[in-house]
């Protein structure tokens, strides 16, 4: 065995966790990252806040948006290279900081997923209902979706069912994504071509211009920064690859350069897409255009009976479906191996490290997730659409959060190696930070402009954007979560169950 075969060293103080090894290859790692990302649902519900944002510009921040993700996954693949432990931002933060961050990361990731969860699982209702009210022909079926009640009844059958298959294990979650994924991205290349095709004949029609790629254009910062605090949304859920890396065949690098893989597909998938959309409907206020807020809250369903016309307008309504129902069981998979990851070394009640016998994958913590991916919804729900709204808002802020830590803890984790030569300077230090310092600047300067009322939904808290309430109170409350779990289980914030350390360099690349 050559040196370059040979396991990356591991830190000694990881343990196994039980799970199910060797079940995901490099195809299927790629396979989960796109659907949890859901490229078809993400478009539909953000290419028109995007143009109401940016304008034109819509794909030129698309195509920055691509930048930190890229940046900050090199980070993630190096650090899975020598710790493949599914607690990924939380287990990484810890060994390279200290358990107070790690346990802050490991926060805002179960945050972020189950913020999206909640609102895949409502974008899932809204489409089946909107398919079933095409097959019927009938619009009071198709309107069900907006009942209250059944809405919420929906919801939580289809969480109930996303936490069964989970629960079931990864490869039940991985024969069931190869079906969906394919389905939705093959009906997404007929809408982008036939988008393409008729735009020239198309009401609010334009043509393309190379200036939609020139993000210096965007009319101020602030602008810029909210365009991309959507982009950022749109892909976020890559990490999905690096939460199965102790599920996954080739733990040390299979996982990385997945991320990489499904990173690469989204970015052309969206650059595409967007320029097909904006050149069949353009922008305006009126009609078709993504400006039309008829238009922009959801563009697919808007735009299916004028592009693929009304016999084949039903099978973007099932992709989305199928979109946002494959995200909603995929993005179950961190935050349940968050939670086992954080009970294994004692940063959680030790329950939610029970795996389970059979299916090989965390069975208390799947529960716990989708309990409360359930009750997050409901609540949020029955106490206002504007709250349910403005926390959906308030994800950017969770996703630059914990990325933005996990990128500086690899930065930090490797400094003493970045000397070593110009690539590990480069892939270790350079590109980890300026993704870091990338989501940073989002981070802040997102936050900064939620303060203003006007925000997401227009509701305030004490004068306070609802927006800005959410996001930073939620991660305020994590804080003290973290405190009143310290005072009672100190074992982990004395560094006894994973400690923080520095990697030796043992084997050369």
């Amino acid at each position: 065995m050559t040196l370059d075969q040979r396991p990356a060293p591991g830190p000694a103080d990881l343990r196994a966790k039980g799970l199910s090894s060797n079940s995901v290859g490099l195809l299927a790692s790629v396979v989960l990252g796109i659907s949890s990302i859901a490229p078809v649902y993400a478009l539909t519900v953000t290419l028109g806040p995007t143009v109401t944002e940016v304008g034109l510009q819509m794909p030129a921040v698309f195509l920055v948006g691509f930048i930190p993700m890229l940046l900050v996954a090199y980070g993630y693949r190096e650090l899975n290279r020598v710790a493949p432990d599914c607690g990924t931002s939380f287990t990484w933060a810890t060994k390279a900081f200290n358990p107070y961050l790690g346990w802050m990361a490991g926060w805002g990731a179960l945050l972020a997923t189950i913020i999206v969860l909640s609102s895949l699982a409502g974008v899932a209702v809204s489409f089946f209902y909107l398919l079933l009210g095409e097959i019927t022909g009938s619009e009071d079926v198709g309107a069900l979706g907006d009942d209250r009640l059944v809405n919420v009844l929906t919801c939580v059958a289809f969480v109930a069912l996303a936490t069964w298959i989970t629960y079931r294990g990864v490869e039940a979650t991985k024969r069931l994504q190869y079906t969906l994924v394919g389905f939705q991205m093959a009906v997404l290349l007929l809408f982008v071509v036939l988008a393409l095709v008729r735009s020239g004949s198309s009401p609010g029609g334009i043509p393309f211009s190379f200036s939609w790629l020139d993000p210096t254009a965007i009319s101020s910062f602030s602008a810029f920064t909210a365009g991309l605090s959507l982009s950022l949304f749109i892909y976020w859920g890559w990490d999905t690859c690096l939460t199965v890396n102790e599920e996954t065949t080739g733990s040390a690098r299979t996982p990385g350069r997945a991320a990489l893989l499904a990173i690469a597909v989204i970015v052309a998938t969206y650059l595409v897409t967007a320029i097909a959309v904006q050149m069949y409907a353009g922008v305006g206020t009126e009609g078709e255009g993504l400006g039309n807020p008829d238009t922009g809250d959801n563009v697919f369903a808007a735009l299916a009976g004028p592009v693929l016309g009304s016999g084949l307008a039903f099978i973007l309504f099932l992709a989305v479906l199928a979109s946002s129902a494959s995200s909603l069981q995929t993005t179950f998979l961190p935050p349940t191996r968050t939670l086992l990851a954080m009970a294994t070394y004692g940063a959680l009640p030790a329950r939610l490290a029970d795996v389970h016998p059979r299916f090989r994958g965390p069975s208390t913590a799947t529960l716990v997730a989708g309990v409360a991916t359930g009750a997050f919804y409901v609540g949020m729900t029955l106490i206002s659409e504007n709250v349910l709204i403005d926390t959906i808002y308030a994800l950017g802020l969770m996703i630059c959060f914990y990325y933005g830590i996990t990128a500086y803890a690899c930065v930090w984790y490797f400094r003493h190696e970045l000397r070593r030569s110009v690539k590990d300077l480069f892939v270790k230090g350079v590109m980890p930070l300026l993704g870091a310092l990338m989501l940073t600047a989002v981070f802040v300067q997102t936050a900064i402009d939620t303060l203003d009322p006007a925000y997401g939904s227009g509701s305030s808290v004490f004068g306070l954007g609802s927006v800005f309430v959410i996001g930073i109170g939620l991660l305020v409350l994590g804080a003290v979560l973290m405190l009143v779990w310290r005072a009672r289980h100190p074992a982990f914030f004395r560094g006894e169950t994973l400690r923080q350390d520095t990697p030796s360099l043992v084997f050369d690349e």
